[in-house]
Protein backbone atom coordinates (compact mmCIF):
# COMPACT_ATOMS: atom_id res chain seq x y z
CA UNK A 1 0.00 0.00 0.00
CA UNK A 2 1.73 3.60 -0.86
CA UNK A 3 0.15 5.12 1.52
CA UNK A 4 2.13 3.02 4.26
CA UNK A 5 5.55 3.59 2.43
CA UNK A 6 4.69 7.69 2.45
CA UNK A 7 3.65 7.57 6.65
CA UNK A 8 6.67 5.33 7.21
CA UNK A 9 9.30 7.25 5.96
CA UNK A 10 8.19 10.67 8.13
CA UNK A 11 8.24 14.54 7.54
CA UNK A 12 9.57 15.37 4.22
CA UNK A 13 9.11 18.49 1.83
CA UNK A 14 8.87 17.43 -2.13
CA UNK A 15 9.65 14.24 -3.77
CA UNK A 16 10.44 12.79 -7.36
CA UNK A 17 11.17 9.47 -9.56
CA UNK A 18 14.83 9.08 -7.81
CA UNK A 19 14.06 9.81 -4.37
CA UNK A 20 10.42 7.73 -4.50
CA UNK A 21 12.93 4.46 -5.96
CA UNK A 22 15.17 5.21 -2.45
CA UNK A 23 11.89 5.62 -0.29
CA UNK A 24 10.38 2.19 -1.82
CA UNK A 25 13.82 0.21 -1.27
CA UNK A 26 14.44 1.47 2.32
CA UNK A 27 11.06 0.36 2.92
CA UNK A 28 11.45 -3.44 1.37
CA UNK A 29 15.12 -3.36 3.45
CA UNK A 30 13.89 -2.15 6.74
CA UNK A 31 10.35 -4.56 6.87
CA UNK A 32 12.15 -7.86 4.90
CA UNK A 33 10.93 -9.38 7.96
CA UNK A 34 7.17 -9.26 7.04
CA UNK A 35 7.51 -9.96 3.33
CA UNK A 36 4.81 -12.34 1.77
CA UNK A 37 4.97 -13.91 -1.22
CA UNK A 38 2.96 -13.00 -3.87
CA UNK A 39 -0.26 -15.18 -4.89
CA UNK A 40 -0.78 -15.25 -8.59
CA UNK A 41 -4.70 -13.93 -8.70
CA UNK A 42 -7.36 -16.74 -10.32
CA UNK A 43 -7.41 -15.60 -14.12
CA UNK A 44 -11.33 -15.77 -13.93
CA UNK A 45 -11.39 -13.14 -11.25
CA UNK A 46 -8.97 -10.76 -13.32
CA UNK A 47 -10.99 -10.97 -15.72
CA UNK A 48 -14.24 -10.25 -14.27
CA UNK A 49 -12.61 -7.43 -12.59
CA UNK A 50 -11.53 -5.63 -15.59
CA UNK A 51 -14.87 -6.49 -17.07
CA UNK A 52 -16.64 -4.80 -14.15
CA UNK A 53 -14.24 -1.69 -14.28
CA UNK A 54 -15.39 -1.37 -17.75
CA UNK A 55 -19.17 -1.48 -17.31
CA UNK A 56 -18.69 1.42 -14.44
CA UNK A 57 -16.95 3.54 -17.17
CA UNK A 58 -19.79 3.05 -19.32
CA UNK A 59 -22.56 3.32 -16.47
CA UNK A 60 -20.66 6.71 -15.74
CA UNK A 61 -20.31 8.32 -19.38
CA UNK A 62 -24.56 7.27 -19.09
CA UNK A 63 -24.64 9.15 -16.92
CA UNK A 64 -22.87 11.89 -17.73
CA UNK A 65 -24.82 12.32 -21.07
CA UNK A 66 -28.49 11.66 -19.70
CA UNK A 67 -28.20 13.79 -16.57
CA UNK A 68 -28.00 17.13 -18.02
CA UNK A 69 -30.41 16.19 -20.41
CA UNK A 70 -32.72 15.34 -17.29
CA UNK A 71 -32.00 19.15 -15.94
CA UNK A 72 -32.69 20.97 -18.89
CA UNK A 73 -36.07 19.06 -18.64
CA UNK A 74 -36.49 20.19 -15.26
CA UNK A 75 -35.44 23.84 -16.03
CA UNK A 76 -37.77 23.80 -18.83
CA UNK A 77 -35.45 23.82 -21.71
CA UNK A 78 -37.36 21.40 -22.95
CA UNK A 79 -36.96 22.36 -27.08
CA UNK A 80 -32.94 22.46 -26.10
CA UNK A 81 -33.13 19.24 -24.06
CA UNK A 82 -34.65 17.22 -27.04
CA UNK A 83 -32.49 18.82 -29.24
CA UNK A 84 -29.27 17.09 -27.43
CA UNK A 85 -31.44 14.03 -26.77
CA UNK A 86 -31.91 13.26 -30.19
CA UNK A 87 -27.89 13.90 -30.91
CA UNK A 88 -27.01 11.27 -28.58
CA UNK A 89 -29.93 8.81 -28.60
CA UNK A 90 -27.53 6.65 -30.82
CA UNK A 91 -24.36 6.91 -28.53
CA UNK A 92 -26.83 6.14 -25.24
CA UNK A 93 -27.96 2.97 -26.92
CA UNK A 94 -24.96 1.88 -28.04
CA UNK A 95 -23.43 2.31 -24.74
CA UNK A 96 -26.35 0.56 -23.53
CA UNK A 97 -25.42 -2.13 -25.89
CA UNK A 98 -22.20 -2.84 -24.25
CA UNK A 99 -23.23 -2.49 -20.96
CA UNK A 100 -25.36 -5.36 -21.46
CA UNK A 101 -22.85 -7.35 -23.60
CA UNK A 102 -20.31 -6.77 -20.41
CA UNK A 103 -22.57 -8.19 -17.64
CA UNK A 104 -23.44 -11.65 -20.25
CA UNK A 105 -19.61 -11.78 -20.21
CA UNK A 106 -19.26 -11.66 -16.44
CA UNK A 107 -22.32 -13.94 -15.82
CA UNK A 108 -20.90 -16.37 -18.56
CA UNK A 109 -17.34 -16.58 -16.95
CA UNK A 110 -18.68 -17.34 -13.25
CA UNK A 111 -21.20 -19.98 -14.46
CA UNK A 112 -17.97 -22.14 -16.49
CA UNK A 113 -16.19 -21.73 -13.18
CA UNK A 114 -18.16 -24.16 -10.96
CA UNK A 115 -16.03 -22.85 -8.03
CA UNK A 116 -16.70 -19.26 -8.58
CA UNK A 117 -20.51 -20.06 -9.36
CA UNK A 118 -21.08 -21.80 -6.30
CA UNK A 119 -19.27 -18.97 -4.24
CA UNK A 120 -21.81 -16.16 -5.61
CA UNK A 121 -25.12 -18.12 -5.37
CA UNK A 122 -24.12 -18.56 -1.48
CA UNK A 123 -23.52 -15.14 -1.09
CA UNK A 124 -26.87 -14.02 -3.15
CA UNK A 125 -28.50 -16.19 -0.96
CA UNK A 126 -28.45 -13.88 1.63
CA UNK A 127 -31.31 -11.46 1.66
CA UNK A 128 -30.75 -7.96 0.62
CA UNK A 129 -27.44 -8.77 -1.62
CA UNK A 130 -28.14 -9.40 -5.32
CA UNK A 131 -25.88 -10.40 -8.19
CA UNK A 132 -23.87 -7.46 -8.66
CA UNK A 133 -22.96 -7.27 -4.91
CA UNK A 134 -22.13 -11.40 -4.80
CA UNK A 135 -19.64 -10.38 -7.77
CA UNK A 136 -18.32 -7.35 -6.44
CA UNK A 137 -17.21 -9.03 -3.20
CA UNK A 138 -15.74 -12.26 -4.70
CA UNK A 139 -13.25 -10.12 -6.76
CA UNK A 140 -11.89 -7.94 -4.85
CA UNK A 141 -11.38 -10.92 -1.77
CA UNK A 142 -9.56 -12.57 -4.93
CA UNK A 143 -12.64 -15.53 -4.18
CA UNK A 144 -12.72 -14.50 -0.40
CA UNK A 145 -9.25 -15.50 0.10
CA UNK A 146 -7.03 -12.26 1.17
CA UNK A 147 -9.31 -11.77 4.42
CA UNK A 148 -8.93 -14.25 7.22
CA UNK A 149 -12.55 -13.44 8.66
CA UNK A 150 -15.60 -10.68 8.49
CA UNK A 151 -13.71 -7.94 10.63
CA UNK A 152 -10.69 -7.47 8.15
CA UNK A 153 -13.42 -7.29 5.33
CA UNK A 154 -15.55 -5.09 6.89
CA UNK A 155 -12.50 -2.71 8.08
CA UNK A 156 -11.59 -3.07 4.19
CA UNK A 157 -15.35 -1.81 2.78
CA UNK A 158 -15.01 0.69 5.48
CA UNK A 159 -18.00 -0.10 7.91
CA UNK A 160 -16.02 0.03 11.64
CA UNK A 161 -16.38 2.81 13.74
CA UNK A 162 -12.76 3.98 15.16
CA UNK A 163 -12.62 5.76 17.96
CA UNK A 164 -10.24 8.65 19.11
CA UNK A 165 -8.84 9.43 22.53
CA UNK A 166 -6.11 10.98 24.47
CA UNK A 167 -6.02 11.02 28.33
CA UNK A 168 -9.22 11.04 29.84
CA UNK A 169 -10.79 14.12 29.03
CA UNK A 170 -10.67 13.76 25.25
CA UNK A 171 -12.59 11.76 23.90
CA UNK A 172 -13.83 12.29 19.76
CA UNK A 173 -17.22 10.68 18.59
CA UNK A 174 -16.21 6.67 16.66
CA UNK A 175 -16.47 7.44 13.12
CA UNK A 176 -15.44 4.93 10.12
CA UNK A 177 -12.21 5.26 8.37
CA UNK A 178 -11.97 7.13 4.70
CA UNK A 179 -9.28 4.63 4.26
CA UNK A 180 -11.75 2.09 2.39
CA UNK A 181 -12.96 0.42 -0.86
CA UNK A 182 -15.48 2.55 -1.15
CA UNK A 183 -17.19 0.86 -4.46
CA UNK A 184 -18.07 -1.87 -1.81
CA UNK A 185 -19.21 0.62 0.33
CA UNK A 186 -21.61 1.85 -1.81
CA UNK A 187 -22.83 -1.83 -2.77
CA UNK A 188 -23.11 -2.57 0.86
CA UNK A 189 -25.00 0.31 1.75
CA UNK A 190 -27.68 -0.65 -1.06
CA UNK A 191 -27.90 -4.28 0.20
CA UNK A 192 -28.51 -2.97 3.64
CA UNK A 193 -31.28 -0.75 2.47
CA UNK A 194 -32.83 -3.84 1.01
CA UNK A 195 -32.33 -6.10 3.78
CA UNK A 196 -34.08 -3.36 6.16
CA UNK A 197 -37.19 -3.61 4.31
CA UNK A 198 -37.04 -7.25 3.14
CA UNK A 199 -35.11 -9.18 5.59
CA UNK A 200 -37.81 -9.35 8.67
CA UNK A 201 -34.91 -9.73 11.42
CA UNK A 202 -33.26 -6.32 9.99
CA UNK A 203 -35.89 -4.65 9.97
CA UNK A 204 -36.49 -5.40 13.56
CA UNK A 205 -32.93 -4.92 14.86
CA UNK A 206 -33.32 -1.09 12.68
CA UNK A 207 -36.37 -0.30 14.37
CA UNK A 208 -35.26 -1.61 17.76
CA UNK A 209 -31.90 0.58 17.45
CA UNK A 210 -33.51 4.17 16.10
CA UNK A 211 -36.70 3.69 19.06
CA UNK A 212 -33.73 3.46 21.43
CA UNK A 213 -32.14 6.69 20.10
CA UNK A 214 -29.64 5.35 17.98
CA UNK A 215 -28.23 7.32 14.92
CA UNK A 216 -29.51 5.84 11.68
CA UNK A 217 -26.82 5.96 9.85
CA UNK A 218 -24.94 4.30 12.53
CA UNK A 219 -27.56 1.66 12.49
CA UNK A 220 -27.70 1.01 8.76
CA UNK A 221 -23.70 0.60 9.34
CA UNK A 222 -24.34 -1.79 11.54
CA UNK A 223 -26.28 -3.91 9.35
CA UNK A 224 -23.91 -3.13 6.61
CA UNK A 225 -21.54 -4.87 9.02
CA UNK A 226 -23.95 -7.85 10.00
CA UNK A 227 -24.21 -8.85 6.12
CA UNK A 228 -20.39 -8.73 6.14
CA UNK A 229 -20.36 -11.10 8.87
CA UNK A 230 -22.85 -13.47 7.02
CA UNK A 231 -21.19 -13.42 3.97
CA UNK A 232 -18.00 -14.82 5.52
CA UNK A 233 -20.26 -17.78 7.66
CA UNK A 234 -21.94 -18.95 4.41
CA UNK A 235 -18.75 -19.15 2.58
CA UNK A 236 -17.08 -20.76 5.89
CA UNK A 237 -19.91 -23.65 6.40
CA UNK A 238 -19.81 -23.34 2.26
CA UNK A 239 -23.34 -23.31 2.87
CA UNK A 240 -26.24 -21.06 1.43
CA UNK A 241 -27.79 -18.70 3.95
CA UNK A 242 -30.92 -19.85 6.04
CA UNK A 243 -32.49 -17.81 8.88
CA UNK A 244 -32.74 -18.78 12.34
CA UNK A 245 -29.26 -21.13 11.24
CA UNK A 246 -27.98 -23.41 14.21
CA UNK A 247 -24.54 -25.09 13.57
CA UNK A 248 -24.04 -28.15 14.26
CA UNK A 249 -22.52 -29.34 17.67
CA UNK A 250 -19.07 -31.52 17.04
Amino acid sequence: MPLKIKKAVGFERGTDDKAATVKIAWYALRYKNQAKLCQPIDRNIEAIKNLIAQRDRIVNTINLLIVPVNELKECGCEEDAKTLEKLQKASVAALHKSKLAIEALIAKTIQQDEQLNIKVKRVASIKGIGQVTSVALMVYTRGFTAFENGNQLACYCGVVPFTKSSGTSVRYKSTVSPFANMKLKKLLHLCAMSAIQNDPEMKAYFERKVTEGKNKMSVINAVRNKLIHRVFAVIRDERNYEDNYVRNCA
